[in-house]
């Protein structure tokens, strides 16, 4: 079953069964939700969605994006990403993490909830997609 390890340099610190995810966080100058919509392939993931509260820092919203519901929504257009490396410490607080699959509805949960509550001394996490025995 296809699924979603999440951990360090190969190392799996825990693994969730998901075809789809979605990877919320606030932006910590700007404080603005950012989130966005993943497909999991068995080698990377497919963006097929993001969408932002407003402009900042580093955030600028594309041309093609549109206001629903007072967020930008727009599609990216990326090759598959084999991984997400993600920054993540206590200063900046967690990440959401929702995953999905056919036989699942989507749970949200953060993502302490898998791995443990962001710490200084490790400052990072990788995601990718994996195989998960049942």
């Amino acid at each position: 079953m296809l699924g979603l390890c999440l951990g360090l340099a190969g190392s799996i610190w825990a693994q969730v069964p998901a075809e789809q995810l979605t990877l919320s966080w606030t932006h910590t100058i700007e404080k603005v939700r950012w989130a966005e919509d993943y497909r999991i392939l068995p080698d990377g993931f497919i963006l097929e969605q993001a969408r932002v509260k407003g402009s900042g820092a580093g955030m600028e919203i594309p041309a093609d994006a549109v206001l629903i519901d007072g967020n930008w929504h727009y599609q990216p257009k990326l090759p598959v990403l084999p991984m997400l490396k993600l920054g993540r410490t206590p200063e900046a607080g967690d990440y959401q993490l929702c995953v999905s699959s056919a036989n699942q509805e989507q749970q949200c949960q953060p993502m302490s909830f898998w791995v443990g509550e962001p710490t200084t001394a490790q400052p990072s996490i990788e995601l990718w997609a994996c195989d998960i025995q049942n």
